[in-house]
């Protein structure tokens, strides 16, 4: 029957590892179930409902990627598409959060419209092969900061430096101006957080150097237990496998749709709706084609299913109660263990609909056991750098320029964004515009105009 659903052999894989593969992409994500309730109940949500919106949208939604899409992607709720939902609806500053809710269900309405007229599947095969193969290692190198970061390798801090510059005007006046300086370094060496991240590589360098099957997901397992005496790992005293907690304050169907309606808030909208189409069709292309799921001319028939599971689950997560649901970069990790069709997301789905019962086992696995996950995913990603013509130009610099931009500015829309941009400008400059599709040059104007409007 799984054969048959799932077309294993045809997929050059077998049930071991797709479940291997969906457990791995589970542990690697499995921090959004806590992190989501921390950053939403600013806006005055309880935590307890959120955990279980996650939960739920998580779980459905990625398992309806395996069964319908066959695609070994996993779903949940959007890391900065949450800060930005959070932003939006601050308590007791911007729009009440069952507005918000009701902006991000109308922007998954719309989703399900770009994906049914096969707008976004156009956009599969509008852009170009280097950006793809670009998108991948922009994403490499994204889920490598995020590992980094988790881990406390990479520490970042900011300081507000104040600078006064006189600047005599025409009425002799003068302005102060202060700016920020960022601060990016190696974590302290007597940090155990660090100390155990770094513990994890290394077992799961020399596990991958091995070719042991499963090394990542082992990695994680044996880290976590080493974390125990060293502190990091913490096991409650009260510490039970199985619990339900409290979901007395559920907002399941609290969203206001007609509010958001009336409050015309469709700037709000049409920026979830941007951020939203290209963090997705990044990931979708960049793990599809890490998985070997596109062919030789950058194509896929199962992105336009996923697509639309991804559009609908956009909408079903507002009606749990949570923030945008998207396509997470952490899918890598299963398909880094082998995880190729939709098996590895059922997998993945169902462990998210379990921890509803295991919540204090999931809270065990501390970031700096499924950090070294991230970081050697992200080796694997990069190397499809080597696939990116840099002797042309034209090809090179856009492809350079989305795969720094997603690191360096922490978003993957904006790289893909700065690649779509460089790559229709040199081509038409450089008297190449009929290598350039149509699409291309509409997605060029809507990127100049996001970043216009950005800027005001």
């Amino acid at each position: 029957m799984l054969e048959k659903l799932f077309k294993l052999n045809e997929n050059k894989t077998n049930v071991k590892t797709e479940i291997i593969a969906g457990v791995t992409t589970f542990m690697t994500m499995a921090y959004i179930l806590f992190l989501n309730p921390n950053i939403l109940s600013a806006t005055g949500m309880d935590k307890n409902a959120v955990f279980f919106a996650t939960a739920i949208a998580a779980g459905f939604v990625t398992i309806a990627m395996g069964l319908v899409a066959n695609f070994p992607i996993a779903l949940a709720p959007g890391m900065g598409l949450n800060a930005l939902f959070a932003t939006v609806a601050l308590a007791g500053v911007g729009m009440p959060w069952r507005i918000a809710l009701g902006a991000v269900f109308i922007s998954g309405i719309i989703f399900i419209i770009l994906t049914v007229t096969k707008i976004r599947q156009i956009l599969v095969v509008a852009v170009p092969n280097s950006l793809k193969r670009a998108i991948t290692v922009g994403i490499g190198l994204f889920i490598t900061i995020i590992g980094l970061k988790l881990s406390e390798i990479m520490v970042v801090g900011t300081n507000l430096i104040p600078s006064t510059v006189e600047a005599v005007s025409k009425s002799g006046g003068a302005a102060t101006l202060k700016f920020f300086e960022w601060n990016i370094g190696l974590g302290n060496f007597h940090n155990h957080s660090m100390l155990l991240c770094l513990i994890g590589l290394a077992i799961t360098a020399v596990l991958m150097a091995r070719n042991i099957k499963g090394s990542l997901l082992i990695g994680i397992v044996v880290t976590t237990l080493i974390g125990i005496p060293m502190g990091v790992t913490m096991v409650p005293k009260d510490f039970a496998f199985i619990s339900l907690p409290n979901f007395s304050n559920l907002a399941v169907g609290e969203l206001d749709i007609m509010g958001a309606l009336n409050m015309g808030i469709w700037t709000v909208v049409f920026t979830f709706t941007f951020v939203e189409l290209f963090d997705t069709f990044g990931t979708l292309v960049g793990t599809a084609n890490k998985a070997g799921l596109i062919d030789k001319d950058g194509n896929s028939p199962k992105i336009g299913k996923a697509m639309l599971v991804d559009a609908v689950g956009v909408s079903f997560g507002a009606l749990m109660g949570t923030s945008t649901v998207t396509a997470y970069v952490e899918s890598a990790a299963g398909i880094g263990e082998g995880g190729r069709t939709g098996l590895t997301a059922v997998t993945t789905g169902v462990l998210f609909l379990l921890a509803l019962l295991i919540a204090p086992l999931a809270t065990m696995i501390p970031n700096a056991a499924t950090a070294p996950a991230l970081i050697i995913v992200g080796v694997l990603m990069a190397s499809s750098v080597l696939d990116i013509d840099f002797h042309d130009f034209t090809e090179g610099f856009p492809a350079f320029m989305t795969f720094v931009l997603m690191p360096f500015t922490y978003s993957i829309a904006n790289g893909i964004a700065g690649g779509i941009f460089f790559y229709t400008l040199l081509k038409v400059v450089s008297g190449k515009a009929k290598q350039v599709h149509w699409m291309m040059y509409l997605l060029f104007a809507l990127v100049v105009i996001r970043y216009i409007f950005l800027s005001e």
